[in-house]
């Protein structure tokens, strides 16, 4: 699904992404690890076409996206819910959410996308009408997420998801992702903190620090890799 190929992305002199070579199988949940400051954002930030790369490649089922503007990656299956989630207070959950399939021409498909989204969080079928102002952080995110689907990606990148959230709607939110890649072959890469979190559902990991690639392994490897998981995950 996707191929990352000696990925650089520069801030002036600070290589945030340095030489990273990554691999996403198709349907599979691909977790991004390390500390503040090991390029995680960065690398979903440039994957999407929201930063340029300094050099390297990006293939998107064998497309290459590297060079793409961020709403065509949209277009072509990608989509990113940032860390935050970036909900529009302003606006009401409902208007939120058909957003995220305001290009897509079939309005009949877009109504059935609202209600599968709904169907994944009850929550927010609640509070359709109200601005998303209203909502609690578990909400949002909630919401944020849901954004995303309504552009039926095949990829999503999902930046720390978890971020400020009770373990019970981190519980929630890593199920539905769980859910989601088994009854509709979602390919996820999501980037997390809460590394026991994200290893918990997910096929494969990658640890980074300072912007380069450590260690790529199956997540249960990681799991019991006592050395790297002091050393890198925290844990």
């Amino acid at each position: 699904m996707l191929e990352i190929e000696d990925l650089t992305t520069t801030y002036g002199p600070v290589r945030a992404v340095d030489g990273v070579n990554l691999t996403v199988a198709p349907g599979a949940i691909t977790a991004v690890l390390g500390a503040n400051g090991a390029g995680k954002t960065t690398l979903l930030r440039t994957v999407s076409g929201l930063v340029r790369p300094r050099s390297g490649r990006i293939r998107m089922q064998g497309k290459d996206i590297t060079r793409s503007p961020a709403e065509l990656t949209v277009r072509g299956g990608l989509a990113l819910v940032p860390e935050g989630g970036g909900v529009i207070t302003e606006l009401t959950v409902a208007e939120n959410l058909r957003l995220g399939a305001l290009w897509r021409g079939d309005r009949a498909d877009r109504a059935h996308a609202l209600r599968e989204v709904c169907e994944l969080f009850p929550p927010l079928e609640q509070r359709l009408s109200r601005p998303a102002s209203t909502l609690s952080g578990g909400e949002r995110q909630m919401l944020a997420i849901g954004r995303a689907l309504m552009s039926r990606p095949r990829l999503l990148l999902l930046d720390e998801p978890s971020l400020g959230l009770a373990p019970m709607i981190t519980a929630r939110i890593m199920q539905v992702l769980r859910d989601l890649r088994a009854s509709t072959g979602l390919t996820v890469l999501l980037v997390e903190q809460n590394a026991r979190s994200a290893l918990s559902i997910a096929d494969d990991g990658v640890v980074l620090s300072l912007g380069q690639v450590v260690m790529t392994a199956p997540a249960e490897a990681l799991l019991t890799d006592e050395a790297l998981r002091h050393a890198y995950l925290g844990f």
